[in-house]
């Protein structure tokens, strides 16, 4: 594809993601599919969205939802073909809209050929392309790591007589990347899509591909020791310059690593164009909930993030990056609760419009945009009240293991999981009023959320006070305002308890013909925005900073309440003013 300003045309986008087993399903087996995906391009066109995010539709069993790959160069049948696949990238193309495809390369499934052969025996080639220890001296596993989705990280292999090491679940054995046959295979495979026309990938868990030298215990955490000590190891740069150099590099590719245990410092050595590594980052600071206060279980009892402290992290990534990186914005993904659910309120009364609020707050943020399906439709969580209706494979071995292992209240285990659990993200996308939300005509993989019949595309695609509407606004703002992409972060307000305030600086468009800015025909008119967000249901002060923009010439170019607020913000209001000065 024709690609916009060289390798910066990512800049500008904004990224939709699909979870395709819960987007739409077009052959009525309750699964979302490719076809199903092709189908609903027109509705994301008229999005008006630049790139779309898929994860995982490679061959897979299924032990995570599609990121356990057996094979990396192959469909999964329950979503299509490769030939389904390829007219949705070629449909995709012709709507100028790019495809990005999740890169899971820190662990392939226990059913991939190359673990297959690795576990046939000791000495088979290929053996030590996973992670092999022995036992310790008392018969035990070789470390105390526990896998991310409960118990140990080490699984025992009867048949060659060696623990190997699983992050994840015991069927998503952890590749070797220290082994060169490992990364050349990998990159090989990554050149191979590449050549199909696919415009990027999304990295899995990236961060963690390199291990600590002599596996060493980390932390205690509940259950055993935790293996985030995997996370930024002694030679993950270096694999991702060669990564970089061997593929990256040779096409015009967006990239962005999912990178837990990475903070500002760590993200820049990542992102640094001068580095050669990836173009942005996902972090986990502002979905990991607050700080403050005790924790036993890590997200499933850690206390909800204030909206001081999202500011705080939020602005430390903004002023972090400028001029060293670049951020990438989102607040929803199929790992995370709803957005709407999580930072806004979901109630009938409130939901339209602290969606609209969350949506203004994040996008005209310095970065990279990220949607998830049926954030622009103010989706919520589903809140399940029985552990049968869940499906993530993390929600019920944590229920196992709270319940029985831990002794807890089955109410309290269900109370986390409707808060936090992943579930909440991967119920069907609401599409109308009909049976199942017109996401399938058999019977969908997962429930659907009760409160479609109120919250659907259908319902809102033709609304101009419509979540979708609003979406579609914030989009063409991007697309039409430079200073959307490139202007400076400002905070302001930084105590407020109430309003996230913040404004961008930079220069606007360039003037059409010399005569208004002399013979150079290059001056740019000072471009400033003023973000003001009210995170509560109360009204808050008005701030001054609105009063003095406004007497200043400025003038409101986006809100979720009409007109101007009259001495006060109202409830869940967002406000944005623009202010332009000729240089």
């Amino acid at each position: 594809m024709k690609t916009n300003n060289e390798t910066l045309w990512w800049k500008n986008a904004v990224v939709y993601q699909i979870y395709p087993r819960s987007f739409c399903d077009s052959n009525g087996d309750g699964i979302g599919d490719l076809n199903g995906i092709t189908s609903r391009l027109d509705y994301l066109k008229k999005l008006g969205v630049d790139i779309l995010w898929l994860s995982p539709v490679y061959q897979s069993p299924g032990d995570d939802n599609g990121y356990d790959i057996s094979d990396y160069r192959a469909i999964n049948p329950e979503f299509g073909t490769m030939e389904d696949f390829d007219r949705m990238l070629s449909e995709a193309h012709a709507r100028g809209i790019r495809i990005v495809m999740d890169l899971v390369v820190n662990h392939t499934s226990d059913e991939h050929a190359w673990f297959r052969e690795s576990r046939s025996s000791r000495d088979n080639p290929r053996r030590d392309y996973y992670i092999w220890r022995d036992a310790d001296s008392n018969g035990n596993p070789p470390n105390r790591w526990a896998s991310a989705f409960g118990g140990p990280a080490w699984e025992w292999d009867e048949t060659s007589g060696q623990y190997y090491l699983h992050l994840f679940s015991r069927k998503q054995p952890d590749l070797n990347w220290d082994n060169p046959s490992v990364r050349d295979d990998v990159f090989d495979m990554m050149n191979w899509w590449c050549e199909k026309g696919i415009d990027g990938f999304r990295m899995d868990v990236i961060s963690m591909i390199s291990k600590p030298d002599g596996l060493p215990d980390g932390p205690e955490m509940p259950g055993g020791f935790t293996a985030s000590t995997c996370c930024n190891g002694p030679r993950l740069h270096s694999y991702l310059r060669q990564m970089n150099e061997r593929v990256l590099s040779r096409y015009p590719l967006v990239t962005v690593g999912e990178c837990p245990g990475a903070g500002v410092e760590e993200a820049v050595l990542f992102t640094d164009p001068s580095r050669r590594e990836l173009n942005m980052v996902f972090q986990f600071e502002h979905v990991s909930g607050s700080t403050q206060g005790s924790t036993k279980y890590d997200k499933w009892d850690r206390p909800a993030l204030s909206m001081p402290e999202l500011r705080q992290i939020l602005s430390k990534w903004q002023y972090g990056l400028e001029g060293r990186g670049w951020n990438s914005l989102y607040l929803d993904n199929h790992d995370q609760p709803r957005c709407v659910s999580r930072f806004g309120n979901d109630s009938p009364r409130y939901r339209v419009l602290s969606a609209k609020m969350l949506a203004t707050c994040l996008h005209f943020m310095k970065g990279t945009p990220y949607i998830y399906q049926g954030e622009e439709l103010g989706m919520t969580n589903a809140r399940m009240s029985e552990i049968g209706q869940y499906r993530d494979i993390e929600s019920l071995q944590t229920y196992d293991f709270l319940t029985r292992q831990e002794g807890l209240p089955e109410e309290t285990v269900m109370g986390y999981l409707q808060a936090v659990s992943r579930d909440n993200a991967r119920t069907p996308m609401q599409w109308d009023s009909s049976p199942n939300a017109g996401f399938s005509d058999g019977t969908p993989w997962i429930g659907v959320n009760p409160n479609y019949t109120e919250i659907n595309a259908a319902a809102q695609m033709d609304d101009e006070n419509s979540v979708f509407a609003y979406y579609r606004e914030l989009i063409r703002l991007r697309h039409t305002l430079p200073v959307m992409v490139e202007g400076r972060f400002e905070l302001l307000q930084p105590d407020d308890k109430q309003v996230f305030a913040y404004m961008r600086t930079g220069s606007g468009e360039k003037a059409r013909d010399k005569q208004e800015c002399g013979k150079e025909g290059n001056c740019r008119p000072e471009d400033r925005l003023l973000v003001f967000c009210n995170f509560t249901r109360e009204t808050a002060p008005l701030p001054a900073e609105v009063s003095e923009a406004l007497e200043a010439g400025a003038s409101r170019l986006i809100g979720n309440y009409p007109g101007l607020p009259e001495g006060q913000l109202r409830p869940y209001e967002a406000l944005v003013l623009r202010d332009r000065k000729d240089g």
